[in-house]
């Protein structure tokens, strides 16, 4: 997912609009591959940003802030002395391709005018910010510099003339006729899908775009070249040349789509986006604000994933831990089942201790505990028959006691890894970093993790995150909780006596309240709540997941219990298999 020349064609009308005959007032560089442009034009401030990360590279308008270095970069400082004050004069886009370039008008330190070209390359780990005299193509410096050791195609260095990058074999969407998109259907390898062909054979199309087009065509994108009827082909003909005279003409309807709980963008253009379901869209008034949007939330996911993923690891650590635990704990409970035996062996070398010869190491005798049958007894031939008998009794003793120590134990360490496994499962639902937070205020009260140096508890009402809530088609109210503090406030705090309170059976999950309001539940209300419950546990990719459900005055949290822990009766089960389709069919509030 990436920004494409669909998006940037939109975003230069907008950057045309808003910049032409503005000036340049400082430049800033607060990261080593991206720049801050502080431009004034009709009475307004306008904050450009203009990045060449390999991860996110970009250009758009932004609100955010970045604090600069104390002392600005080599780079930062040539564009100062180059470009504050200059007055842009045009920005333009090389065809559909990922190059946008900046004309600026702007004395020289001879207080000759002249003019520079800023050009940005959006081309993934190859972006970069190169600026150029425009009149003579030469590179005055970029932001990365292409030596031949990088790059023995093309280098990127000062006093170099400028080229463009070398041509992609793809034919432009400009004014492309029938026969010109059928002689390039005709040219292709038939086994190719048809969205593959789109985004392959076109500058400036992406995955995502190429599907578009065949969703507004209601042609299957993963359907053979070699399948497509002539009226398939005018069909895709006609929807792809419509999208691109429209982003031609300067109309936009710039769109966000995220997952159904906002924990990844699936997609983002300068179009609307008629593939995906309207529950999931977000649309804005500019493509600038858009791109602002995006990179803003892709930047707060991937912090959110890399805060998450420590309390993962440390969880999953502790985890293991008592699983292995477990697992020794139940072996030790199998032998302690089979304690019985010893006590047979004692009273057994007991009553036979007469023919017991020093020096044995066997005693075969019958065993009248069952129907006589032979039996062989170890002994310990340093042992005399009275301390051989006193061995065995002694074990038996021992694991009956262990018997009943090791079955609270394997209770407890059951519970804690039950526990544990929610805790994960909150971690994988959070969508914020308060939510985080408050996953990590629990496990420092628990002691599960060490406390941070100057580390204060979220206590402010305001920092308190709110659990998911939907509408269900009858029209009552579902709420399902993301974390253990959401989980306690919603049933021991929010429900309501008589309300339906909802849970996965003997699996980690959400604690799901329904709102009666005084009305009969319908089962319709029921087994959304049920596909919600199901949804968010640990059961979301299997089938038939069993979810209990009972009034809230029938779940009771124990003396004790954990945070999100609780035990409940008379309940009712119903089964479903939750799906993403039927979840996004479940209206959210937003």
């Amino acid at each position: 997912m990436s920004l494409d020349g669909i998006t940037l064609r939109s975003l230069v009308y907008e950057l045309s609009e808003k910049l032409i005959d503005g000036k340049i007032n400082k430049v800033y560089q607060p990261e080593n591959d991206e720049l801050v442009i502080d431009i004034r034009n009709k009475g307004k401030n306008n904050k450009l940003i203009v990045s060449a990360s390999s991860n996110n590279p970009r250009i758009h308008f932004t609100n955010q802030t970045k604090e600069n270095p104390q002392s600005p970069p080599m780079f930062c400082m040539l564009l100062r002395k180059h470009l504050q004050g200059g007055r842009i004069l045009s920005v333009n886009q090389e065809g559909f391709e990922r190059i946008i370039s900046i004309i600026i008008s702007t004395y020289d330190e001879l207080g000759v005018l002249s003019e520079k070209e800023l050009i940005i390359e959006i081309m993934g780990r190859h972006s970069n910010i190169i600026l150029i005299n425009k009149n003579d193509r030469t590179i005055i410096d970029s932001i990365k510099r292409i030596t031949s050791d990088i790059s023995s195609v093309r280098q990127i260095l000062p006093g170099m003339k400028y080229t463009l990058p070398p041509a992609q074999d793809k034919t432009s969407p400009i004014n492309l006729t029938q026969e010109k998109f059928n002689e390039l259907i005709n040219s292709i390898n038939e086994g190719i899908k048809v969205y593959k062909f789109i985004y392959q054979s076109f500058i400036g199309v992406s995955p995502l775009v190429a599907k578009e087009v065949c969703s507004r065509s209601n042609i299957y994108e993963n359907l053979n070249l070699a399948d497509l009827t002539d009226e398939n082909k005018n069909k895709l003909y006609l929807s792809f040349k419509e999208l691109v005279d429209t982003v031609m003409n300067g109309d936009s309807s710039p769109t966000m789509v995220y997952n159904d709980y906002k924990t990844k963008i699936l997609g983002f253009s300068s179009i609307d986006l008629v593939q995906f379901n309207e529950s999931i869209k977000i649309y804005f008034e500019s493509t600038s604000e858009l791109l602002d949007t995006v990179y803003e939330t892709k930047d707060r996911l991937d912090r959110i994933k890399q805060k998450s993923l420590s309390l993962k690891k440390n969880i999953k650590t502790k985890l293991d831990r008592d699983k292995n635990k477990l697992s020794k704990q139940k072996e030790e409970l199998f032998n302690a089942k089979n304690r019985e035996k010893y006590k047979i062996y004692g009273e057994l070398i007991t009553a036979n201790i007469y023919r017991i010869e020093k020096g044995m190491e066997i005693l075969e005798t019958e065993n009248y505990y069952n129907d006589n049958e032979l039996i062989q007894i170890k002994l310990n031939p340093n042992f005399t028959p009275s301390q051989n008998a006193q061995k065995y009794f002694k074990k038996y003793n021992k694991l009956k006691s262990a018997f009943n120590e090791v079955s609270t134990q394997i209770s407890f360490t059951e519970e804690e890894i039950n526990y544990l496994e929610n805790i994960l499962l909150s971690i994988e639902n959070a969508t914020n970093l308060p939510e985080l937070e408050e996953i990590r205020d629990e496990l420092i009260e628990g002691g599960y993790i060490k406390n941070r140096k100057k580390y204060k508890p979220q206590n402010k009402k305001s920092s308190q995150s709110k659990p998911l809530h939907y509408i269900s088609k009858d029209g009552f109210d579902i709420y399902v909780g993301k974390n253990n503090k959401q989980n306690d406030n919603l049933t021991l705090k929010f429900a309501d006596k008589e309300d339906i309170w909802l849970h996965t059976k003997d699996i980690p999950g959400s604690h799901v309240i329904i709102k009666k309001s005084n009305k009969e539940v319908p089962n319709d209300t029921i087994y959304e709540a049920a596909l919600l419950a199901a949804f968010n546990s640990k059961g979301k990719v299997s089938s038939n997941v069993p979810v209990d459900y009972t009034a809230k005055k029938n779940v009771k949290k124990p003396n004790g219990a954990k945070p999100g822990m609780v035990i409940y009766e008379n309940n009712s089960t119903i089964y479903v298999t939750p799906t993403e389709k039927e979840i996004s069919n479940i209206k959210k509030e937003k």
